[in-house]
């Protein structure tokens, strides 16, 4: 026979497991832009080919392919584009309106170009929450916007290694040899994880200007909808 308190717990643990696939199924934020393809490999090892209004999910590794870029927008405001050739993925991300003390964003990039607008997460609380991480150095965000690149090999002209400008604002670039803030205008670099980032003289070579649209801000009002044309690979 069921006890009323074994009833209880599973009643209560159906509740739990509700609350987690609803907040999960929210997603963190929506691609606005795209232009080319990009895809998603979900928690669940699924590769979808996504499109504008798709949705993001936290543990998404997100690629976009060659002459491809995307724009996500996340629900705290916060903006993110991908150049093209580049994979990343979403370690984490925590938004809710009402608790500041909540907040986490934490993206992995494990290739190519990332130019991100910061939101409401790093702002309005503890600012060491909204990072981005690469293999060679943890780029941390001051309420500010710039671009991050990451290159392991076949880098052209570029040395391996992590670089990132800053436009407005600073952010903090640091690794186990040390940190390094770069301010508006600045270019920084962490070669390995064990050199401390450095200050570039200028520009190595980013091609920053090409970009097909504005990189736009505030983002938490749009969801995916039917227009969404999501595809599975199999």
């Amino acid at each position: 026979m069921y006890t009323i308190q074994g009833v209880l717990k599973v009643v209560a643990s159906f509740a739990l497991t509700l609350v987690a696939a609803s907040a999960f199924a929210a997603g963190a934020g929506v691609i606005t832009h795209l232009s080319g393809t990009m895809s998603v490999q979900r928690l669940d090892g699924s590769v979808r080919i996504l499109s504008q209004k798709s949705e993001v999910q936290p543990g998404d590794v997100l690629t976009t392919q060659r002459d491809s870029y995307a724009q996500i927008n996340f629900t705290d405001g916060s903006a993110a584009t991908m150049r093209p050739n580049t994979t990343m993925k979403l370690e984490s991300y925590s938004f809710t309106q009402e608790k500041p003390q909540g907040d986490a964003m934490f993206m992995r990039l494990l290739k190519g170009g990332l130019r991100t607008v910061t939101g409401l997460i790093g702002k309005r609380g503890d600012q060491d929450v909204y990072k981005i991480g690469t293999s060679t150095a943890t780029i941390g965000i001051r309420g500010s916007t710039g671009e991050s690149h990451h290159c392991e090999s076949n880098c052209g002209n570029l040395q391996p290694g992590t670089y990132h400008t800053t436009f407005s604002g600073s952010y903090i670039m640091q690794n186990q040899g040390g940190a390094q803030l770069i301010g508006e205008g600045q270019f920084g670099f962490a070669q390995d994880p064990k050199r401390p980032p450095v200050l570039l003289p200028g520009d190595p070579g980013l091609n920053l200007s090409q970009l097909p649209f504005t990189l736009g801000v505030g983002g938490g009002a749009i969801r995916g909808g039917s227009t969404s044309q999501e595809c599975m690979v199999k």
